[in-house]
């Protein structure tokens, strides 16, 4: 049985007029989340406009007019519930000049929507976001293929796309991509069984997400706890309590394990993990804890326990996938602070080892100027050590951000290889 309060993130991807804005309204028109104040204003909207029914696009178009008043959204986050599951769903432009937004929306998802027009098939954009999709080590890909009804829902049309994005994602680490033909301006297989496509078996896109196994996606080998503060109360109930203080990043955690901090290296029993209800015997991501340890160890932010036997490479020069996000280009060899879990210190860029051309996907060794949008590989070295996994295997543990000291802005979004 599903936990119905189990959140799955989702973020949508596709060229302009690919039907983006009128897939994410039908999903909240048809499962019926939407408020009704908001449903009458724009049912007004859509009879303004001469339009017979509702025009779904206007649930997502409020966000549009703030863009085109110079209002920066980045990414649209909107949230809805069905009896089954909680969505948040990261809405992000599909224009090349967008990639960053892509990859800070997506960077947190369970799943990558992707959608194709049936007519046009996989182009360029298509390519960009499913590479998107697998350097983010999404673990699931839904391509709807969209606006069956211009193709006469054609099995053919459906057919010839599933092969071509295939050809694709054969060369990409994309573990689960699945395929629905979809119409969202008629809702055909978005909420409800299209009636006009009985080749198709498969459910339609409310019912994968709903039913989507999602627990595995989160790393349960590798314990990881970077501590966020430590708790010293020194109170008449507490008055020797010690208690370190974050969010589970990955792994499990259970009273009496053995456990090593790291940069450190001391070792320790875990003697109880405290939460804000009182003492339970285990903790797993993404809970937000209080471990204490049965010896006094000097422990400080930035400081991460692991298990003694499992531990994650203790680094000061660090390979990465980076998406510059900044308007100003990178500057050689400048210091940055570096943000990674609870641990912040200074950081250089050392070199740029390709970019990523992100039209034809190929490495280009020779440009190693990094500007807005570029994604590229990069060594980067660290004043003191950090805790690291890889990407792949842990996505809290094995990303970064850059920040600019001066202007405090954060210029870079990294994946550790």
């Amino acid at each position: 049985m599903l936990d119905n309060n189990q959140l799955l993130r989702f973020t949508t991807a596709g060229s302009v007029d690919d039907g983006k804005s009128t897939l994410i309204g039908r999903l909240l028109y048809d499962s019926k989340s939407i408020f009704e104040d908001q449903l009458e204003a724009i049912e007004s909207t859509s009879k303004k406009k001469g339009h017979d029914g509702v025009d779904l696009a206007l649930f997502t178009d409020g966000l549009r007019d703030e863009r085109e008043q110079g209002i920066t959204i980045d990414v649209a986050y909107r949230y809805f519930t069905t009896p089954k599951r909680k969505f948040i769903i990261a809405d992000t432009p599909g224009h090349i000049q967008y990639t960053r937004n892509m990859v800070t929306g997506a960077s947190t998802a369970n799943v990558a929507i992707i959608l194709v027009d049936a007519r046009h098939g996989v182009i360029e954009q298509t390519k960009r976001h499913a590479f998107i999709a697998s350097l983010l080590q999404i673990p699931h890909i839904i391509v709807c293929i969209n606006k069956m009804d211009l193709v006469d829902f054609s099995e053919d049309a459906y057919n010839n796309i599933v092969s071509q994005f295939e050809s694709i994602s054969s060369k990409m680490l994309v573990k689960d991509v699945r395929f629905i033909p979809i119409s969202a301006l008629l809702g055909d297989n978005v909420v409800n069984r299209s009636e006009h496509m009985s080749w198709y078996q498969g459910a339609p896109l409310l019912h994968t997400l709903e039913t989507m196994h999602i627990s595995s996606d989160v790393n349960k080998v590798d314990a990881r706890f970077p501590v966020q503060t430590v708790l010293r109360p020194q109170s008449e109930d507490f008055r020797d309590y010690r208690g370190y203080a974050g969010r589970v990043a990955s792994g499990i955690f259970r009273k009496d394990d053995e456990v090593t901090v790291m940069p450190s290296g001391f070792t320790s029993k875990i003697k109880s993990i405290d939460t804000f209800e009182g003492e339970v015997s285990e903790a797993y991501a993404p809970m937000s804890v209080s471990i204490t340890l049965e010896d006094d160890i000097d422990i400080s932010r930035g400081d991460m326990i692991v298990r003694s036997n499992n531990k994650p490479e203790a680094s000061q020069d660090i390979e990465v996938m980076l998406c510059w996000l900044n308007n100003s280009p990178a500057k050689p060899r400048a210091k940055y602070t570096i943000k990674h879990t609870s641990n912040d210190q200074k950081a250089m860029i050392k070199e740029v080892v390709y970019k990523i051309d992100i039209n034809t996907l190929e490495r280009n060794s020779e440009d190693k100027d990094l500007k807005m949008n570029d994604i590229s590989k990069v060594k980067i070295r660290t004043t003191k050590p950090l805790m690291i996994d890889s990407y792949r295997e842990n996505r809290t543990t094995g990303s970064i951000i850059l920040v600019d000291d001066t202007t405090n802005e954060t210029v870079a979004a990294g994946m550790v290889v």
